[in-house]
């Protein structure tokens, strides 16, 4: 009679086991559904923005748009890496150290590439408006590139530096093997305090420069715009895009309190509302601004709308 109790409790347990299991599977499928479809509609729409900025000569020689496109790009790298680190700690994935460390050092670099070249736009916008007479030989398509490789350059040297901080907590010979214990993520890569200390000093100073540099541009064209010999229909229109650059900075910056709000939740909520909590920020501070760049100027700007309706569409006739 005991031994027949005892199978019977053996068989619920393990059925309990295996349904524990099969419903752990199906929520993590489940949730990294959720997250990647609106990742995918967000490349596919990011991916098609650079490809109508490459389509046509007039956005290949214009700076604005050669601009835009470096924005997009970094935009696009960092959503897709987001996606790749979210489906990996999602999938219980466990990396090496080196090729976490690469993909985490590619995601700061490109994260840090968008508020700098926000500032770079807006500073364009100004010329535009404050010296319509001038702004043909100071922003021209050489100046552009170069703007652009200071951009990429003064990131690299911030990558740089944490990778040097990171080397110099990190004791390959203390380490049997590079497999790592914890999932594939910042805080797993930058142990050191000093590292986290860097990083946000760097990037306080980064954003509140970024910051300033917009107010100013936007204020610099508010009091242009009350000059006579001012275009008012210009000044208004980089008026409006500066406040979305502005915006867009806001949106940037949002991406550094990702991991606090966590946190937060993580201390305060139980399992299933922490997870359904953590894909609804996942989508609105990571995903959807790496997005809006595409969106606002896909759908403001009256050069490019056409095209990039032309290329959504498959290259069909789009109801506009």
């Amino acid at each position: 009679m005991s031994l027949r109790c005892f199978s019977k409790m053996s068989n619920a347990f393990q059925s309990q086991n295996i349904t524990t299991v099969g419903r752990g599977l199906l929520e993590r499928l489940m949730f990294s559904f959720l997250t990647s479809v609106p990742c995918c509609v967000f490349l596919f729409i990011n991916v098609t923005m650079l490809f109508t900025l490459r389509s046509k000569p007039v956005f290949r020689e214009t700076s604005r748009y050669i601009l835009l496109y470096n924005l997009l790009f970094a935009d696009t790298v960092q959503m897709a890496l987001s996606q790749l680190l979210y489906i990996l700690v999602f999938c219980r994935l466990r990396l090496t150290y080196p090729v976490c460390g690469a993909l985490v050092m590619l995601a700061v670099l490109t994260k840090e590439i968008s508020p700098l070249t926000l500032v770079v736009m807006s500073l364009e916008r100004y010329v535009a408006v404050c010296y319509p007479l001038r702004h043909a030989t100071i922003i021209t398509i050489r100046n552009t590139g170069v703007a652009i490789c200071v951009i990429w350059t003064i990131s690299s040297l911030n990558v740089l530096t944490q990778v040097l901080l990171m080397i110099h907590v990190f004791h390959f010979e203390d380490r049997v093997s590079f497999q790592m214990k914890d999932f594939c993520g910042k805080e797993s890569i930058l142990l050191d305090p000093i590292s986290d200390l860097y990083e946000k000093a760097y990037t306080f100073f980064l954003f509140i420069s970024a910051g300033t540099a917009v107010i100013s541009s936007y204020i610099g064209v508010i009091v242009a715009a009350r000059s006579a010999s001012t275009d008012k229909a210009s000044a208004r229109k980089a008026r409006k895009t500066l406040l979305l650059h502005l915006v867009q900075l806001g949106l940037s910056l949002s991406s550094t309190i990702h991991n606090p709000l966590l946190l937060f939740f993580a201390k305060n909520l139980d399992r299933v509302m922490f997870v359904r909590i953590q894909i609804v920020i996942y989508i609105f501070i990571i995903i959807l601004p790496r997005c809006l760049s595409a969106l606002i100027y896909g759908l403001r700007d009256q050069t490019i709308r056409p095209v990039l309706m032309y290329h959504i569409c498959c290259q069909r006739r789009c109801l506009t």
